[in-house]
């Protein structure tokens, strides 16, 4: 396979993903879709896919209807919250020591300020949950508001580039909740006290989705695994974030086709980085209960291949030899350097448990992860497939290598 028919294969496995599928949040249809193209094309190069469902939510929901005082705002439906109509008073709480003394019962709560400046972290997330974050979740359930209006602004390290962000999105919370811009936030205050008439639909649906494992050669209790994650926030295309990772794990698995090494090889399209829950990595983390040590290496690619810059790695307690076999197969590709240390991705599940890991992702992240991700930009037309085919080959020379 010559590296010009490569990148054209790289090309159109992101226009699946992007294009064909659209959507690819958790439990859509979409995302069903994008994980059977992804077991199907892996098959075909002699990987042996193993899909494992798991419950999930979808969403539907319609537009906000918001007024007060004769004047209409702009808002937007929280993921994953319960729909809601009605006429209120409307409270307003911008501090914790705000919240803590308002008695929010029967009616609309705005949330603004400090204490809507960084997107709250699902109820019963494993795996960040600042305390923080659980006392405002306990102060604003304590106040009891019939619905809630949140006023943000950007949050790239837990939002990505979407702006306004949802500051709840969390199908394991109750109260129903729309957000919109500070701007809007700044003006719908004026209207504190003053009823608001609120109005907006939203469903919760019982879906299932999967994660993939594929796995080829060598002995399984010894294992390199390289993964990404296939699901995307809903209403981006998530070229970047992050249809370009599982492209990668495809143009991987062709030039692995004839694989023979010592060590078993698993590629694993993981499903739910982007989604409240994070079900794929709780299965994940239930699929390798008990046998983390059997794995040798893990490399986790995220956001990479954007059109500007070039790629980063770093690495995460490897061995020395380890280390040196990673530099070796990078400094083959002028595209590829070694870049900071970051821990937004799942790479994070192994190095929590002790496993030494490689992450992957683009030069320029802190840009993408401010304007691009989660938001309508993420197209593929942000990225160059030749670096998704350079970290490709440069990851089957490390593995060559560790062999």
């Amino acid at each position: 396979m010559t590296n010009s028919e490569l990148i054209k294969k790289a090309q159109h496995y992101l226009n699946t993903l992007c294009v064909v599928n659209k959507t690819r949040r958790v439990g859509s249809q979409g995302n069903q879709q994008a994980t059977a193209f992804f077991a199907d094309t892996i098959a075909d190069f002699g990987f042996a896919p193993e899909s494992i469902p798991f419950d999930c939510i979808d969403l539907k929901y319609g537009d906000v209807r918001l007024t007060a005082s004769d004047q209409s705002y702009q808002a937007y439906v929280s993921p994953y919250s319960l729909g809601w109509s009605g006429k209120a008073p409307l409270v307003v709480a911008s501090t914790l020591e705000a919240l803590e003394a308002l008695d929010a019962s029967g009616k609309i709560l705005l949330l603004r300020g400090d204490i809507a400046k960084e997107q709250l972290m699902p109820k019963n997330f494993t795996f960040f949950n600042p305390d923080h974050h659980r006392e405002i979740y306990r102060l604003v359930e304590k106040a009891n508001p019939s619905a809630i209006i949140a006023a943000t602004s950007r949050n790239p390290e837990l939002a990505g580039g979407l702006y306004p962000f949802p500051l709840i999105e969390d199908g394991d919370f109750d109260i129903p909740s729309v957000y919109m811009t500070e701007e809007e936030g700044e003006r719908l205050a004026q209207a504190a006290q003053h009823e608001v008439s609120l109005a907006f639909e939203s469903e919760r649906i019982p879906s299932i989705g999967s994660n993939v494992y594929a796995r080829k050669g060598g002995d399984p209790i010894r294992r390199i695994v390289v993964c990404a994650h296939i699901d995307a926030k809903d209403g981006t295309p998530g070229a970047l974030d992050n249809a370009t990772g599982i492209v990668t794990l495809l143009v991987l698995a062709e030039l692995l086709e004839d694989y023979t090494g010592e060590f078993a090889i698993e590629l694993v399209a993981i499903n739910g980085e982007d989604y409240f829950g994070a079900n794929g990595e709780v299965q994940l983390l239930e699929v390798n209960q008990g046998k983390f040590e059997e794995i040798l290496l893990a490399v986790n690619i995220d956001a990479a291949g954007y059109i500007e810059g070039g790629t980063h790695y770093s690495t995460y307690g490897t061995t020395p030899e380890q280390a040196d076999a990673i530099r070796r197969a990078f400094a083959s590709y002028e595209t590829i350097d070694e870049g900071p240390q970051w821990y937004q991705s799942d790479h994070s599940i192994f190095i929590q448990n002790g496993r030494p890991a490689v992450a992957i992702t683009s030069q320029e992240f802190m840009h993408l992860s401010t304007y691009i991700t989660h938001t309508t930009r993420d197209r593929p037309e942000l990225v160059d497939p030749r670096k998704l085919v350079d970290i490709a080959k440069s990851l089957r020379d490390l593995i060559e290598d560790l062999n």
